[in-house]
C-alpha cells in the first residue's frame, strides 16, 4: 500500500479515502428543491468501508510494537517537507530578491540612459548654439566688413572728388599764370625788339667799338706772353745749371704728389680698418674711435658687460633649443680657448628668430657680432670684390673674436652655373671662397638664407653646421602670443600709460584659441601682431582695447598672411616658368 491508515507517504490522507462525491451544486445550478434531493441522495449512497478499514488498521497499529517508530516517522516525514517547503520558500524569496535587484538595475540602465541622452541633446544644443552664435559673429564681421568697405568707397570717391577739384583749380590757376606770362613776356619782346630798332644805329656803333677793343687786349697780351717765354726759355737753354734745377723740381714735385696720394690712400685704409667700419656692414656691437667719440653714452653701456641666458626672448622648438644651447656653449668655450671657430648655416623662413639669436650668440660669447646683407652686395658691381676684402680684413682685427652674419647670403653666393650671375658676382664670389677657405680664430662666419639650395658647392663646402629654423608650432605660437600680449598690451597697460587699458575678459583663452588660429604664422608676424593690439587701443576713442578689437586684428592679420603666401605661390610659379624657359633657350 501506497500510504498506511489513510496517511500517504508525504504526510497527506488521500481524497479516495473518504470517497466524498462532488457536490451537485458545485457548479452553482439547479433550484433549492432539487440540491435538497440530491443531498439526500449523496448521504443515502455515502461508503464508509474506508473509514472502518483505517479505524481497524489504527487499533492493530496500537496494538503492533512499531507504532512507536511508525509515528516516529510520520513525524520525520513531516519535519522533513517542513524543511523542503522552507528551503523552496527561501528560493522563492532569493528569486524575488533577485528579481528586485535586476528590476533595480535595469532601472539604472533606463536612468543612465536617459542621463545620456540628456547630456547628448544639450551637448546638441550646446552645439547648436555655438554654430548660431558664430554665424551672428560670422554675419557681424561680413556686415561690417560691408559697412568699412562702403565707407571706405565713400571716403575714397570723396577723396577722388576733391583731388579732381584741386587738380581743376590748379590747372586753371596755372592755365592763367601761363597766360599772364606770356603777354609779359609778349609785350617785353615787344618792347625790347622797338627800342633796338629805334636804337639799332647806336648799338652796332657800340659793338664794333667793343670788339676792335677786344682785339687790341686779345694781340697785346700774346704778344707779351710770347716774349716773356721767349725770353725764358732762351735764357734756360743757355743756362745749363737752371736747367737741371728745373727738372730735378719738376721730377721733385711729381714725386711728391704720387707719395702723398699713396700714403693718403694706404692711411685712410688703414684707419678704416682700425677705426671706421666698412660699408657693407649694417650693424655691429664693435666700438670704433670715432663712434666713441660721436656716442660716449651709448659707447658705455656696450661696454657694460651683460650676462643672462642665451636664448632669453628667442622661443623656438625644444629640440631646437636645445641644439643651439650646444652651439652657444661650444663658440663660448672656443672663444676662451683659443680654438678655431666654426662655420654656420642657418636657413629657413623669414621672421623665425635667426638674427635674433646671432646676436644672443655673439653677447653670450663674449664676442662682437657684424651684421651684413647679400642685397647691398650684389649691386656693388666691380667694387663688390673691394668691399669684401675690407670686411674681412676688419672682422679679423677685432680683438675680441668677431660673429660675422650674413643674411640673404643666397644674393651673392648662388651657384656658378645659374644663368642669373654676372661676372661682377662671379668675382665676389671667388673672393668669398678666398678669404673662407681656412678656418679661422678671428671671426666666426654664421650665413643665413631662405633657400639654400641655391648656394655654390663650394660655399656649402665651407659649412661645418646647418641648423633649421622651421616655423613655430602650437606650443611655440602660444608662448609667442602671450609674450607679445604681455609686452604690448599688458605692461603698458600696468605702467600707467593713459591712452592704453583693457578690458575684463580672460586673456589666456584668448591667446590660446589666437595660437590656434595663427598656424602657419612667423614669430614676427605674431609680434606685428602685437603692436597692432596696441596701435587698435591708440586709435580707439577711449583707449580701452577690447576682445573683439583683439580678434578682429588677429583675423585680419591671418587674411593677410594668407594673402601673402598666396602672391609668394604666385611668384615661385613665375620664377620656375622662366627658368624652364631660360634653360630651354
Amino acid at each position: 500500500m501506497s500510504w498506511l491508515f489513510g496517511i500517504r507517504k508525504d504526510g497527506g490522507i488521500p481524497p479516495e479515502a473518504f470517497n466524498i462525491p462532488t457536490p451537485p451544486d458545485a457548479d452553482g445550478g439547479g433550484d433549492d428543491k432539487s440540491r435538497k434531493n440530491k443531498g439526500s441522495t449523496a448521504f443515502a449512497n455515502f461508503d464508509s468501508r474506508p473509514f472502518e478499514v483505517a479505524a481497524k488498521a489504527v487499533k492493530e497499529l496500537e496494538q503492533s510494537k512499531h507504532a512507536k517508530d511508525a509515528f516516529e516517522l510520520v513525524k520525520l516525514q513531516e519535519a522533513t517537507k517542513q524543511m523542503e517547503y522552507q528551503a523552496e520558500l527561501k528560493k522563492m524569496e532569493a528569486h524575488i530578491e533577485q528579481t528586485r535587484i535586476e528590476q533595480k538595475r535595469l532601472e539604472a540602465e533606463e536612468r543612465r540612459k536617459t542621463i545620456q541622452e540628456e547630456t547628448r541633446q544639450h551637448q546638441q544644443r550646446a552645439q547648436y548654439q555655438d554654430q548660431l552664435a558664430r554665424k551672428r559673429y560670422e554675419d557681424q564681421l561680413l556686415q561690417q566688413q560691408r559697412m568699412n568697405e562702403e565707407n571706405l568707397r565713400k571716403q575714397e570717391e570723396s577723396v577722388a572728388k576733391q583731388e579732381a577739384l584741386r587738380k581743376a583749380t590748379i590747372e586753371h590757376e596755372m592755365n592763367l599764370r601761363s597766360k599772364a606770362e606770356q603777354e609779359k613776356v609778349r609785350a617785353k619782346m615787344k618792347a625790347r625788339a622797338e627800342f633796338e630798332r629805334e636804337n639799332h644805329d647806336i648799338i652796332m656803333e657800340q659793338i664794333r667799338v667793343k670788339a676792335a677793343e677786344n682785339r687790341k687786349t686779345i694781340l697785346e697780351s700774346i704778344t707779351t706772353a710770347g716774349s716773356v717765354i721767349g725770353a725764358g726759355a732762351q735764357s734756360l737753354l743757355k743756362d745749363w745749371d737752371k736747367t737741371m734745377v728745373a727738372v730735378g723740381g719738376l721730377s721733385l714735385l711729381a714725386l711728391g704728389v704720387y707719395s702723398a696720394k699713396a700714403s693718403t690712400s694706404v692711411t685712410a685704409r688703414y684707419i678704416e680698418a682700425r677705426l671706421g667700419k666698412p660699408t657693407l656692414v649694417r650693424e655691429t656691437s664693435r666700438i670704433s674711435l670715432l663712434e666713441a667719440l660721436k656716442h660716449p653714452i651709448l659707447t658705455a653701456k656696450k661696454l657694460k658687460p651683460k650676462s643672462g641666458d642665451t636664448l632669453s626672448g628667442v622661443i623656438l622648438a625644444p629640440t631646437l633649443e636645445e641644439r643651439l644651447r650646444d652651439v652657444a656653449i661650444a663658440t663660448k668655450n672656443t672663444k676662451k680657448n683659443g680654438g678655431m671657430y666654426r662655420n654656420i648655416l642657418m636657413y629657413g623662413p623669414p621672421g623665425t628668430g635667426k638674427t635674433m639669436f646671432v646676436k644672443k650668440l655673439a653677447t653670450h660669447s663674449g664676442m662682437d657680432y657684424a651684421i651684413l646683407t647679400g642685397g647691398d652686395v650684389a649691386p656693388m658691381g666691380s667694387e663688390g670684390v673691394t668691399a669684401i676684402h675690407k670686411v674681412f680684413d676688419w672682422a679679423s682685427s677685432s680683438r675680441k673674436g668677431l660673429l660675422l652674419f650674413i643674411d640673404e647670403a643666397d644674393a651673392f653666393l648662388r651657384k656658378r652655373s645659374s644663368v642669373y650671375i654676372s661676372e661682377n658676382l662671379r668675382a665676389m664670389l671667388n673672393a668669398f671662397l678666398y678669404r673662407t677657405g681656412e678656418q679661422s680664430n678671428k671671426f666666426m662666419l654664421v650665413l643665413a638664407s631662405n633657400t639654400p639650395e641655391q648656394f655654390d658647392w663650394a660655399v656649402n663646402d665651407r659649412l661645418d653646421e646647418m641648423v633649421e629654423f622651421s616655423l613655430p608650432g602650437l606650443e611655440e605660437r602660444e608662448r609667442l602670443v602671450r609674450l607679445y600680449f604681455d609686452k604690448f598690451v599688458l605692461e603698458p597697460a600696468a605702467s600707467g600709460s593713459k591712452r592704453l587699458k583693457v578690458a575684463q575678459f580672460d586673456y589666456g583663452a584668448l591667446c590660446s584659441e589666437m595660437a590656434r588660429l595663427t598656424a602657419g604664422m612667423s614669430g614676427r608676424e605674431i609680434a606685428k601682431l602685437g603692436v597692432a593690439w596696441q596701435a587698435a587701443a591708440y586709435a580707439s576713442e577711449d583707449g580701452v582695447l577690447t576682445e573683439k578689437m583683439v580678434m578682429d586684428r588677429c583675423l585680419s592679420a591671418i587674411k593677410q598672411h594668407k594673402q601673402k603666401v598666396e602672391w609668394q605661390s604666385d611668384q615661385e610659379r613665375q620664377e620656375s616658368k622662366s627658368v624652364t624657359f631660360s634653360e630651354a633657350s
